[in-house]
């Protein structure tokens, strides 16, 4: 199985930690955010991995370069103009598409400012039990903007926060709304399929998908330990929580 890690992100909200570096190379007790990531993806099997970089792109490259790709086999992206979570998964499809004997070509996308207990291992048999286009690893927490789900678990519209309007791409008469927690499995299938061209976001495409009858479905994550990096007080709780065994 394969994976992108999503890196390419100016780390706006982190500064002034990436002042000097890329989000992927910033620290938790003494490890990067990229090293954690590639060894949560190495732990579930996975040594095929694609990661796009932007911001501090020669930083990520010499990085792996000297730590020789811990052990996996990494290509890069690279991005002259940010191109989002979609338009960069869009021109890194090609390492997705190659030709493989994996009888799974389901791949993971994983933001690299995100730090879980997910088990990617259940999320990826949940992905081919329903046969879906992509799964997305979902919560019941407070975010500043949610995705909606039917009775089933199928993306059918979004809402921008707690007070806002439903926006239904599909009938649901209770849709729920979850929080997306950055982590995906994903069909190649999907790929021919995002017609959105230059910068989008990936959930874009979900939800045209999904009006269209296809299959995008939540995983419940409830019962992991998540927690989102982007801000330089949740790296620090982070580092807490790696000091006290809250996470592996």
């Amino acid at each position: 199985m394969k994976a992108m890690v999503l890196a390419a992100g100016l780390g706006t909200r982190l500064r002034p930690l990436t002042d000097d570096r890329p989000k992927a190379l910033v620290e938790i007790a003494g490890r990067t955010l990229l090293e954690i990531t590639l060894a949560r993806l190495r732990s579930f099997g996975i040594h095929e991995v694609i990661i796009n970089v932007h911001h501090f792109a020669d930083m990520v490259v010499e990085y792996l370069k000297a730590n020789h790709n811990f052990g996996m086999r990494i290509a890069v992206s690279r991005e002259d103009v940010l191109l989002d979570t979609g338009g960069g998964l869009k021109k890194a499809a090609y390492f997705f598409l190659e030709n493989s004997t994996n009888p799974d070509p389901s791949f993971i996308l994983h933001n690299v400012d995100v730090i879980s207990t997910i088990d990617l291992g259940r999320m990826v048999e949940f992905h081919l039990e329903n046969h879906a286009l992509a799964t997305l690893a979902v919560q019941d927490r407070k975010t500043s903007r949610y995705l909606l789900f039917d009775e089933r678990l199928q993306l059918c519209g979004r809402r921008a926060g707690r007070d806002q309007p439903d926006a239904l791409v599909r009938p649901s008469p209770q849709p729920e709304p979850l929080a997306f927690s950055g982590i995906h499995v994903i069909s190649p299938r999907l790929l021919p399929m995002m017609k959105e061209e230059g910068i989008f976001s990936i959930i874009t495409s979900y939800l045209s998908l999904a009006a269209r009858g296809e299959k995008i479905v939540g995983f419940r994550a409830d019962q992991y330990y998540w927690r989102d990096l982007g801000r330089p007080e949740n790296v620090k709780q982070a580092a807490l929580d790696l000091k006290e065994k809250a996470l592996p």
